[in-house]
């Protein structure tokens, strides 16, 4: 199963997030992108890709220790920037520092049960966009450069599964396996 370790925006922040970006895609009349649907946005902290069902019990062990390690952090979404012409993204401020070190404690915990992650630096940032063939997204940027959402504390980390989308076009799905509270012990959820 593909899986990946992420922060979850609270629905105060995904509904605000979402209501500015209607208003976005309304004004830039944005078609050539395809947008991620509110319920699939999150911080990914570590992509850890294909994973046998037989190293669950470890990665949750240890990915479990690394929530207990690592302290909640203030956070907020604002602005916005790309990554070449095929994703627009939302910024990530506050307490970066604190989501960096969760993001580099969630990648160890995986390494340590056996499942490469991805050797580059973090970059805090939440996919709101995507583009089949590389597109001009400056207009979508500078439109988002005075976006600011609303501020949460970041409160769990969560392992979660992504279906890839059949055909064309169809967006991953996901499914939250397990959560960890930061500083605590975990909770699974069915």
């Amino acid at each position: 199963m593909r899986l990946f370790v992420a922060v979850v925006p609270p629905p105060a922040v995904v509904g605000h997030l979402s209501a500015a970006l209607e208003r976005l895609r309304v004004r830039l009349e944005s078609e050539r992108l395809r947008w991620v649907p509110a319920a699939s946005w999150h911080l990914t902290l570590a992509f850890l890709g294909e994973v046998d069902e037989a190293r669950r019990p470890q990665l949750d062990e240890r990915m479990g220790r690394a929530a207990r390690r690592n302290q909640p952090g203030r956070l907020w979404l604002r602005g916005g920037g790309r990554f070449g012409g095929r994703v627009l993204w939302v910024g990530v401020e506050g307490e970066r520092d604190t989501l960096v070190r969760t993001a580099g404690s969630a990648a160890a915990a995986a390494r340590r049960s056996g499942i490469a992650t991805e050797e580059r630096p973090y970059r805090p940032h939440l996919t709101v966009a995507r583009a089949r063939e590389p597109v001009d997204l400056r207009a979508e940027v500078a439109a988002l450069r005075d976006y600011q959402g609303p501020d949460w504390t970041t409160s769990e980390i969560a392992l979660v599964r992504s279906r890839l989308g059949a055909g064309a076009g169809r967006a991953a799905a996901y499914d939250v396996l397990t959560t960890w509270t930061l500083g605590s012990a975990p909770s699974t959820r069915s």
